[in-house]
């Protein structure tokens, strides 16, 4: 029998909170953390609702022990330092020193968030010895590099950025390299900052919503926009046996697919999707029957629901699992939507609860299936599907089973 891939520690950031009790807290009580614009300076901040982290980026600075002021990290790279505080508030980091592993990380504007404030004093007074140590912040890799060598890790490094599938094909390469037994270990995951640039760049697609936004509801138009990091600890089951760990969840499933339609838009029949949901239930040995649970991509715009929901209804029929976007909880984070979702997804099982669809009212014409819009009781959940879907047709589904 193959080498089961298990999940033993979890770090989260998002506008939820930090930490596992403070997400659940807010995912069991309905409480979204969607709301009014703090920190992200914008002339278009009281026009949106976001999914903002409720932290500056001193007070993050501070909570990581850091200087604070300018002191070289954008705050792409400061979510990512609290996911993985995080998750090391339950992991020994002598195991990530001691022998190798992998790092994958996800993201996909980099430090844009930084650069765009000091855009302008490039543009027309040049670089100088401040401004100079931002500019490489655009490439996706450094916010990696910054979070190794914060904590003196020497790891196999990755950065992956597919949009908005972007961590959970993390999550599927870390996988992969203990399968092939290059690792014992993988941490993956991945986050994303809010900045003017995504949010104008979404805005100019006409996919964001000005108000709380209603995946796969027929009224639904367009997507919030957050921020937030995560990150899991991957590794083979008979070395987390070895050392007693606590096994939270099995990755027994995982693939990706790519529609090659559209450079923004997915398959309108949700084809590509369909079938990255096939193949991930196939890796894991069951049948569409077997999920208890299906933490959907549910961007809230109109093309991405059509096709996703399409796809969950050729492939589940017309009484399928349980299934809801938590978008509405977070916003939609990017490239951090991927290990943000599967972590919850992995806590539904854990917790034997399915998430709410928050703010759905009415079930869209096209379709003969509806999201869970409050928390039903006693739901025996063994197996939790978690889809992410990104831009240019990369998808991803992931199954998690229990232990």
């Amino acid at each position: 029998m193959a080498e089961r891939i298990v999940v033993t520690a979890i770090g989260i950031i998002s506008a939820l909170g930090t930490g596992k009790d403070a997400h659940l807290g807010k995912l069991r009580s309905s409480q979204s953390g969607v709301g009014r614009v703090a920190y992200l300076r914008s002339k278009h901040a009281d026009d949106f609702v976001l999914g903002e982290v409720k932290m500056s980026n001193d007070e993050l600075a501070k909570k990581l022990g850091l200087p604070t002021g300018d002191n070289g990290y954008t705050r792409t790279t400061l979510l990512l330092l609290a996911a993985m505080d995080d998750l090391l508030q339950n992991t020994d980091i002598a195991l990530l020193r001691n022998e190798p592993f992998a790092f994958i990380n996800a993201n996909t504007v980099g430090g844009m968030s930084k650069m765009e404030d000091i855009y302008m004093d490039v543009i027309t007074s040049g670089t100088d010895e401040n401004n100079n140590k931002y500019i490489n912040t655009l490439d996706c890799a450094e916010s990696t590099e910054n979070v190794a060598s914060h904590y003196g890790l020497k790891p196999l490094m990755a950065t992956i950025s597919t949009a908005c599938s972007s961590s959970s094909n993390s999550l599927l390469l870390g996988a992969r390299m203990i399968k092939q037994g290059l690792v014992k270990r993988a941490v993956c995951g991945g986050g994303d900052a809010l900045s003017r640039f995504t949010l104008n760049g979404f805005y100019s697609l006409k996919n964001v919503d000005k108000n709380p936004c209603k995946p796969f509801d027929q009224n639904r138009n367009g997507l919030n926009l957050g921020e937030a990091a995560g990150f899991c600890l991957l590794e083979s089951e008979s070395s987390a046996k070895a050392r007693g760990a606590k096994i939270i969840a099995v990755l027994s499933g995982y693939a990706n697919t790519n529609d090659a339609y559209h450079p923004t838009a997915p398959s309108p029949t949700g084809e590509g999707a369909a079938r990255t949901m096939q193949q991930a239930l196939a890796m894991a040995g069951l049948q569409p029957t077997d999920i208890g649970y299906i933490n959907a991509h549910g961007t809230a715009t109109q093309n991405n629901d059509l096709s996703e929901g399409l796809a969950i209804q050729t492939l589940f029929g017309k009484t399928p699992p349980y299934f809801s976007s938590t978008k509405p909880f977070t916003g939609h984070t990017l490239a951090a939507a991927g290990i943000i979702e599967a972590i919850f997804s992995m806590w539904a099982m854990e917790e034997q609860i399915v998430l709410p669809n928050l703010n759905f009212e009415t079930r869209m014409d096209e379709l003969e299936i509806s999201p869970v819009a409050t928390i039903p009781e006693h739901v025996p959940i063994q197996h939790v599907l978690s889809n992410s879907f990104g831009f240019g047709g990369s998808n991803v589904s992931l199954v998690f089973s229990k232990a």
